[in-house]
């Protein structure tokens, strides 16, 4: 890829597959992570990388031996989509208190990197707020972002 990305390299990479796998609805597999090294010009490391944030979606998954694979029907939605949607769906208000990482990561099947992930995002946009020792509570309504 040229030049460096103020995004990373790797979420850049990430969106790219995201088209790419909407795209082509008849497609099954991603190309192999040695491919998608030179396509892009990065490191196994870098395509790793993108291809867990697309895995911590519920796009894509990994089959040993097999490849990264796409992941067709179910919950299209985004982890931070669906962990955003989840005040709406349990009617929470300004106050109430928020699902602890393992319920999050049990619920959504994702891994306790990807939620604290999500989280991290949703205080950071003043969502939720966090209190040592209490947990999560929300502390305003979320509003739906568009994807670029």
């Amino acid at each position: 890829m040229p030049g460096a990305s103020p995004r990373g390299t790797y979420l850049v990479i990430s969106e790219k597959l995201r088209q790419r796998i909407k795209a082509d609805a008849s497609g099954e597999a991603l190309p192999s992570e040695a491919d998608l090294m030179r396509e892009y010009g990065v490191s196994r490391n870098t395509v790793r990388r993108a291809l867990k944030v697309l895995e911590a979606d519920g796009l894509v998954r990994s089959l040993p031996g097999a490849g990264w694979r796409i992941v067709r029907g179910g919950d299209r939605r985004s982890l931070a989509e669906r962990m955003s949607d989840l005040i709406t769906e349990e009617s929470l208000s300004v106050g109430d208190p928020y699902p602890s990482e393992a319920q999050l990561c049990e619920r959504f099947g994702a891994s306790r990197t990807a939620v604290r992930r999500v989280l991290a995002q949703m205080e950071g946009n003043g969502v939720l707020d966090t209190v040592h020792g209490k947990g999560r509570t929300v502390r305003a309504l979320p509003t739906r972002a568009v994807r670029p």
